[in-house]
């Protein structure tokens, strides 16, 4: 699967071309807009619920306008009351209807972990699947603009170990459509992260409705030296790195989950088979997060194709700083990925 990365304007734009998909190219939010439009008009159980989804922005415009399309009855403002907001979605979805909650910053997700923890991922489980729970939590993360330790944290390891709760990590402005379209048809909780540094990212999106099975990664860019990892935005810096390092003979495989949970190991699996290194990078604290349990799903199950230990190339285990200057320290970037890569490579 060819794909190439090309920088436009400012560090946060890019055009990622995948030459095996058709249509034209859009943004990631308008991607997302058109998933939450088409399945809407599709399907009237589908509503949108969370705080800001109908001011003028319209939470990056993902859902700008659609309150006056299907009516304030199908997409409403909430208060500021996560964990009551994510039990009165939790009802709906058990009593039949499929609500998207929009959890505008991950870091308040906190506060709704009784109600998405203890009965959204179990009430199927409980009633020996006699209940569905067909919710999606839509949720924002990550680096802001000096937005400091509250406000941008990436918190998508602590919920992977919540049995009956799948999570998506859509990088790209096509699985961020598909994606969010099985999300909504499917009949779990689902978890939907989004990375605020991909929203302008463009790419081939059909106009048509279809979707993207969950446990199913992509190889972007195939290489034979080392193999890479990449979570959420961290495949823009993954293919950067990539691209930095041809320059010095140095080939990487760049793979995108997708999907954190599940998780497609096979595909991690395969590209080892080749390369025999592995770096893994995620936008979460290193320890105890999705590379974690990446680099322990490797080591049961694949060691034999290891020739060098595993490295993990995520935000260090502190508080995320508001300056500038600590910021720029703090977040790994294709640099840092370059940096493992030659490490990993002597």
């Amino acid at each position: 699967m060819p794909w190439t990365t090309i920088e436009v304007e400012k560090q946060d734009k890019f055009i990622i071309d995948d030459e095996s998909q058709s249509g034209r190219i859009i943004s990631y939010k308008d991607a997302l807009y058109e998933a939450l439009d088409q399945s809407m008009d599709r399907d009237s159980r589908v509503f949108i619920m969370g705080e800001g989804i109908d001011d003028v922005s319209g939470v990056f415009g993902t859902t700008k306008g659609l309150h006056e399309k299907y009516g304030r009855h199908r997409v409403f403002d909430t208060p500021i009351a996560e964990n009551s907001l994510t039990g009165i979605a939790s009802g709906a979805a058990m009593a039949g209807l499929r609500p998207v909650l929009v959890h505008a910053r991950m870091d308040f997700l906190l506060l709704s972990f009784d109600q998405l923890v203890n009965h959204a991922a179990k009430w199927s489980y409980m009633t020996g699947g006699a209940v569905s729970v067909p919710l999606v939590v839509r949720t924002i993360s990550a680096r802001g603009w000096g937005s400091g330790a509250q406000h941008s944290q990436c918190i998508q390891g602590m919920l992977m170990n919540v049995p009956g709760l799948k999570i998506a990590v859509p990088a790209t402005p096509y699985d961020a459509k598909g994606l969010m379209i099985s999300s909504i048809i499917d009949n779990n909780p689902v978890l939907f992260v989004e990375h605020r540094w991909l929203y302008k990212t463009m790419g081939k999106v059909p106009d048509t409705l279809y979707s993207i099975p969950f446990g199913k990664g992509a190889v972007r860019k195939k290489g034979s030296s080392v193999t890479i990892v990449a979570i959420s935005y961290m495949v823009i810096e993954a293919l950067k790195a990539a691209r930095k390092l041809e320059a010095e003979n140095i080939s990487a495989e760049v793979i995108d989950l997708r999907t954190i949970k599940p998780i497609d190991e096979e595909v991690i699996f395969e590209s080892l088979a080749k390369t025999g290194r592995l770096i893994i990078t995620d936008t979460g604290p290193r320890t105890g997060g999705a590379a974690s349990e990446i680099a322990a799903i490797v080591s049961e199950k694949a060691l034999n194709y290891l020739k060098e230990p595993i490295v993990r190339v995520c935000c260090p285990d502190c508080p995320t700083p508001t300056s500038d200057v600590l910021e720029k320290a703090y977040y790994p970037d294709s640099e840092t990925i370059c940096d493992a890569v030659r490490g990993i490579l002597k």
